[in-house]
């Protein structure tokens, strides 16, 4: 084993050759040559930093800030005498900046000197940079030089796709190797379209973004592929098509494509499925009988059976519901819930019951067995029977402790065993459900019945509290390391195009289509809420439970585990504009986050069917009630600050209304304050928690547990004494 001392004495004797051949040749230093003595003098002598995502970083918190913001600080680090791992993000990062806002090529070479040696993770990405430099410097033909490096020393790493791309921007022939080597990176995909804008007559283009760009806004292309080309598509090339259509919520169009693609059990339901949703019963009944007479034993004929019963009735919904036996495991559950349900509309009491009981006895851990647990106990709650009612409830903790109604039945245990005097078992249940679902709507209400200092609806206003948001960003949990550096780095579209063709399908459609692993499409959330998509992105991560496979269910009950999992399902967009407004209001700013995440999901432009519109979704009219009152002519409903402005003055007058109830002005934000005033009428306030159970609208009781859990998740994340007033 050679060691530091011999390799160094090994360095000298190759300087010296150099040096020697130079003279002895009465030469000069040709750019190679100083290439080569470059690399001799600095190379083995400079020590690489050791790599860790997780490693202390003085520059990570800097990513989300502004260039002008950060740019002090990032040369401090940068000009450090020893090499770091931060003093090479602190060098791309300026570089970055000097490109981008200031088009300094100079200054970006300056920072990119030889980091593509000392920070090997994204090296490739610094020639890029040394490229557009170059470029920005007006010296192309170095540009192109070192993006063919890039070609050249990574052919087989996705970020070619982009020297590729910078490349044919020179020499159109690059384009046609980035078609054939990456079709699944963005930037081949900006590629595509660009030359289609040239030449629209490209079959194989247009099939290239039906099936690895699945976007919204490549409709008309697809379109244009099935009138243009319909008589020249191969099966597989209709399952493109037809998936295409599906992923993106054009269901009149799938079964067209579909039933020219290959008959799988897949798309035999996508068809029927999507006839369905197009209300075309007759057809899609035809397209379910297909399905369940070709392929009998499939999974998707489990499903097939239940979709037939629910575009069916009567007798004949029974006997759809009946065939869905042991075969289809992921169905007959459900199956039978819904044959109970509909036993029940006949009038056909005792039978339903008998179905209940079968789920009882047959699938006793199921979900459908936990409601039908919690439905028997909050009966024999409502009947005084609380003995009865905590027995029902307490099987669930035992049976069922992962299913959703879990946290409600443990604590409405404790709530009975204090009416019951047990004191000491209620304490029991409310510490059961803090520490087993502490994220739940009813962790909250449990602390609060445990005397701990985070509010309650009657003082939950004028509760202080701070808000701390998190300065650094989470380590994703999948992706390449070079991925995770990036996103780390706040370089957010290079981390979406490299993370998306990471998991773009490598090769044509087949009878199964990838599945993105749980840990990817939290990833793809995260990534959505960089963009500002954040509807899209708590749907995506909030989706993860629904998946059945046993490997999955896992995978997202550790994830779940993670704080990383909570901050990105409960993120803190417009904290600025909330804080500032919920101080002058006298709000609470994380009760005011909390209904900005059930009204918009912090979807500035977004409006509902009925017009409410942004943030806190303010209707027009209430819009124009508040303005005069506030004292603003002008104003637009999706300017952040101005729906934000007109929300906080609206949850002020609910409060206000309601005596400081917060509760009753959260009920009054979605139901309206004379359905609140009617509740008030009939249902006693003394016990708060049994008023909340008692709200008749189901939407409306809903939304308050969803608003107040949110509250809690919110409290726990991001008021920085939370751990303090809980212990």
């Amino acid at each position: 084993m050679k060691t530091d001392k011999s390799k160094k004495n090994q360095v000298i004797i190759q300087i010296v050759v150099i040096l020697a051949v130079c003279v002895a040749g009465a030469t000069f230093f040709t750019p190679k040559l100083l290439e080569i003595l470059n690399s001799v003098l600095i190379s083995p002598f400079e020590k690489k930093p050791e790599y860790r995502l997780d490693a202390p970083s003085e520059v990570l918190p800097l990513a989300n800030l502004t260039p002008s913001e950060r740019k002090a600080s990032l040369e401090v680090i940068a000009n450090k005498d020893t090499s770091s791992l931060d003093v090479n993000r602190a060098k791309y990062l300026l570089a970055v900046d000097a490109l981008r806002n200031d088009f300094d090529g100079a200054k970006a070479l300056q920072y990119l000197e030889n980091l593509d040696r000392t920070y090997p993770i994204l090296a490739p990405y610094v020639l890029l940079l040394q490229g557009r430099a170059y470029e920005l410097n007006n010296n192309t033909e170095k540009a192109q030089k070192i993006w063919q490096d890039v070609i050249n020393k990574y052919p087989d790493e996705l970020v070619s796709a982009q020297a590729y791309y910078k490349l044919g921007n020179y020499d159109p022939k690059f384009f046609q190797e980035a078609i054939n080597r990456f079709p699944q990176h963005p930037r081949t995909h900006d590629i595509a379209i660009k030359l289609l804008e040239e030449n629209p007559q490209q079959k194989e283009l247009l099939l290239l973004l039906a099936e690895y760009d699945i976007v919204p806004e490549n409709k008309a292309r697809v379109d244009r592929l099935v009138k243009e080309y319909s008589q020249e598509l191969e099966p597989q090339q209709w399952d493109i098509v037809g998936n295409y259509y599906w992923e993106t919520g054009n269901y009149n169009l799938v079964s067209s494509a579909y039933e020219k693609g290959t008959s799988t059990p897949q798309n035999l339901y996508r068809i029927a499925r999507s006839y369905q949703v197009s209300d075309k019963e007759k057809e899609a009944k035809t397209a379910y009988f297909k399905l369940v007479e070709t392929y009998p034993d499939a999974p998707e004929t489990g499903l097939a059976w239940r979709r037939l019963a629910t575009i069916s009735g009567g007798e004949e919904a029974l006997s759809f519901l009946n065939r869905v036996d042991e075969k289809y495991p992921d169905e007959v559950v459900i199956a039978l819930r819904e044959k109970a349900t509909l036993l029940t509309q006949l009038g056909r009491y005792q039978e339903a019951t008998n179905v209940r009981d079968t789920i009882l006895q047959k699938y006793p851990q199921s979900e459908e067995a936990a409601d039908y647990r919690w439905q028997i106990a909050k009966d024999f709650a409502d009947s005084g029977d609380y003995v009865s009612a905590w027995q029902w409830a307490q099987q669930i903790s035992v049976n069922n402790p992962d299913s959703g109604v879990a946290p409600k039945a443990g604590f409405w245990i404790g709530k009975w065993a204090e009416k019951l005097g047990q004191n000491q078992e209620a304490t029991k249940a409310y510490e059961y459900v803090l520490q087993n679902h502490p994220h739940s709507y009813y962790a909250w209400r449990s602390a609060v019945r445990l005397g701990k200092d985070v509010g309650d609806f009657n003082n939950l206003r004028s509760l202080p509290l701070q808000v701390e948001i998190p300065q650094q960003r989470p380590i994703p949990p999948a992706g390449s390391n070079q991925f995770k550096e990036l996103f780390l780095l706040g370089e957010d579209q290079d981390a979406i195009d490299l993370f998306t063709a990471e998991i773009g399908k490598k090769s044509s459609s087949t009878d199964t289509l990838p599945v993105v692993t749980v840990s990817e499409q939290f990833v793809q959330g995260l990534l959505k809420q960089n963009q500002g998509k954040y509807l899209e992105s708590i749907n995506l991560i909030w989706n993860l439970k629904n998946r059945d496979n046993p490997e999955d269910i896992g995978e997202w009950q550790i994830l779940r585990r993670s704080p990383e999992y909570w901050y990105a399902l409960f993120p803190f967009p417009y904290e600025e504009l909330i804080v500032k407004w919920s101080k002058k209001r006298n709000l609470n700013p994380f009760l005011v986050v909390s209904l900005m995440r059930q009204e918009s999901r912090f979807e500035k432009d977004i409006k509902s069917p009925v017009g409410a519109t942004g943030l806190m979704q303010i209707m027009p009219e209430t819009g124009a009630w508040i303005a005069p009152q506030i004292n603003i002519k002008e104003y637009s409903l999706t300017d952040p600050e101005d729906n934000i402005k007109m929300g906080t003055w609206y949850l002020n007058y609910t409060h206000d209304t309601y005596n400081d109830n917060s509760m009753l002005a959260i009920a009054s934000y979605n139901a309206g304050p004379g359905n609140v005033s009617n509740w008030i009428s009939r249902y006693s306030l003394a016990d708060i928690d049994e008023f909340v159970e008692n709200i008749p609208f189901p939407e409306t009781k809903n939304y308050v547990e969803t608003v107040f859990g949110n509250y809690w998740n919110y409290v726990e994340l991001y008021d920085p004494k939370i751990e303090e007033k809980l212990n």
